[in-house]
């Protein structure tokens, strides 16, 4: 299954996973194979995760990579404030 597809399968499912802020398509910078990625805010050991929050390493043969990214806000806005413009 190309990476894409499986993306589109699995995103709602992934989205609803501890940590997971965003879903998305890459490529491996060594290979150069298509991969999943799935942004989190922070990565958490394995044994700190319940096993139903696990980011699967492959989905449907795919590659998967998990990238923390942060906690992602709106610009221009700071915790508890509403976005400019609001």
């Amino acid at each position: 299954m190309d990476a894409r597809r499986a993306r589109t399968l699995h995103e709602s499912r992934l989205m609803k996973l501890a940590n997971v802020t965003g879903v998305g398509l890459g490529r491996d910078e060594h290979t150069g194979t298509d991969v999943i990625i799935v942004f989190v805010t922070r990565k958490v050991p394995p044994d700190r995760l319940p096993a139903d929050d696990m980011v699967p390493e492959e989905l449907d043969g795919v590659p998967v990579r998990v990238l923390a990214i942060g906690d992602v806000r709106a610009r221009g806005t700071t915790p508890g404030e509403p976005p400019e413009g609001r």
